[in-house]
């Protein structure tokens, strides 16, 4: 049990494991989204194109979320006009305006100084350095996106498997496509201390993907990728504690895994069970 408890006795890892909890319950949530959806590379889009806006929040001295959260939600409503618009195919026009902008931040970032050790923490995360401040701010607005999935679930369940009977129940689809991609611009800002920019898409996407080797209904595959999430970020944060990794990297590679077992194992659905029939 020592493993367990004897780094619990630290204040920083306490408010990690809290953070990785959270991150761990709240990605996978929307990831179902992004999953049946089909939204993975507007997911990465979404989480590669508010560095710039993080950049300027540190650059300013202000908290990086205010940031973060204006970028993530402006980016969302430019995202939703543009797939209004049929001047470029969607996924050209998101592609162009993500590696722009993230190159952006970038270079914004390479002006100033510390830039490697700052662009480090922007694209791995640093969950053992999550303050209280950070993991209150995690948590307000983790309680938010889920309490707004929560009254609008129905809504943004028939949306996202037949939009044509979401229009005839009159349903305003497009406001429903504007908050889905504004509650997934949020859980990013708040994923963003726990894994960064660059594996941000992998907690959103990974263990949703996994869940859904045991489910294809909403609400079980929402607290399936719930569950491989928060012990992937407690296990990873423990793997990177003793291993002395990036807890970032830690967190993904344990979501990975469960996804592979998932993917081989799972009842029904799982690789090797359909082989051995």
């Amino acid at each position: 049990m020592s493993f367990l408890t004897d780094p619990l006795t630290y204040t920083f890892f306490q408010r990690a494991l809290l953070a990785a909890l959270l991150v761990g319950v709240l990605c996978p949530i929307l990831g179902t989204y992004v999953v049946l959806r089909g939204m993975a590379f507007l997911g990465d889009a979404l989480a590669h194109i508010i560095l710039p806006g993080v950049v300027v929040a540190f650059l300013l001295g202000i908290p990086l979320v205010i940031g973060a959260l204006v970028m993530g939600v402006l980016t969302a409503f430019g995202i939703g006009a543009l797939s209004e618009r049929d001047v470029l195919r969607e996924d050209s026009a998101i592609g162009v305006i993500f590696a722009g902008a993230f190159a952006l931040g970038i270079a914004m970032l390479s002006a100033t100084e510390g830039y490697a050790v700052d662009l480090t923490h922007f694209l791995f995360g640093n969950l053992l350095g999550v303050t209280a401040t950070d993991l209150w701010t995690m948590f307000g607005l983790s309680i938010g996106v889920l309490l707004l999935v929560a009254l609008f679930f129905k809504e943004l369940q028939v949306v996202s498997f037949d939009k044509t009977l979401a229009r005839t129940l009159r349903l305003p689809v497009r406001v429903f496509d504007y908050l889905l991609l504004n509650l997934i611009a949020v859980t990013i800002v708040v994923a963003l201390q726990a894994v960064g920019v660059s594996l941000m898409l992998a907690m959103i996407v990974t263990p949703a993907a996994a869940a859904s080797f045991f489910t294809r209904r909403l609400l079980p595959m929402m607290m399936v990728g719930a569950l491989i999430g928060a012990l992937s970020g407690a296990i990873g944060l423990y793997a990177s504690f003793y291993m002395n990794i990036a807890s970032g990297p830690a967190v993904v590679l344990v979501a990975t895994l469960f996804f592979g077992i998932a993917f081989l194992f799972a009842p029904e659905r799982g690789r090797l069970r359909g082989l051995s029939r």
